[in-house]
């Protein structure tokens, strides 16, 4: 189905929506435009279906606390997240499932997300797409995962099709897909740059 597709538009749309104010990112539209990001990882198959589930728990979790009638006000944003988490000292509450936690997890799936989105954007349509994947996974997600799970991700990683293959595979349309790439990383970026600013300013970076 169309709608299993990863679909760069409703990410740009998204994404836009989340970054309206000047330095914070809205939570509901950026969950949304995960939920898109997603799509990407669940169509690319079991070579990364360990990041599809972490990704999945870890955006139901965000939603619940933006459904939640008693705390919904404070998750409206990036910024008041962690102001609330912060100041309540949420982050040092060993019982508490933390939204500063959950999306430094998210983040640095985004980070992984737009790097390799940008090397296949520089890619021809029949190059292969195993290195770009594995040198964006070594950049940025790998530090965080056990030996055992950086293994085998870079062993399914030599499965990867070329470019114009995986596009088929998990966008509705190579040539729509190529042309919006560039303006898919570009509000991404600032998404991404954005938190990455809060995190770093509230010395949050390393949250275990």
């Amino acid at each position: 189905m169309d709608s299993d597709l990863f679909d760069i538009s409703i990410v740009i749309d998204r994404f836009k929506k989340a970054s309206t104010s000047e330095d914070d990112v809205l939570l509901e539209y950026y969950i949304e435009a995960f939920k898109e990001i997603l799509k990407f990882f669940n169509a690319m198959g079991t070579i990364f279906g360990f990041v599809s589930s972490d990704i999945k728990v870890k955006i139901g979790i965000l939603e619940e606390f933006r459904l939640n009638k008693e705390v919904c006000d404070k998750f409206l944003s990036v910024k008041s997240m962690m102001d609330y988490e912060m100041s309540a000292e949420l982050l040092q509450k060993k019982d508490y499932v933390s939204g500063c936690r959950t999306l430094l997890r998210l983040h640095r799936g985004l980070d992984f997300t737009r790097n390799f989105l940008r090397k296949l954007a520089e890619l021809n349509p029949d190059d292969k797409t195993s290195d770009a994947c594995k040198v964006s996974y070594q950049d940025t997600l790998a530090p965080y995962h056990p030996f055992l799970i950086r293994k085998g991700a870079n062993l399914a990683m030599y499965a990867l099709p070329t470019r114009d293959v995986l596009l088929t595979k998990v966008c509705k349309d190579v040539g729509s897909a190529v042309k919006a790439l560039p303006e898919m990383l570009q509000f991404t970026d600032v998404v991404y740059d954005r938190i990455q600013a809060l995190y770093k300013l509230n010395d949050l970076l390393a949250l275990p």
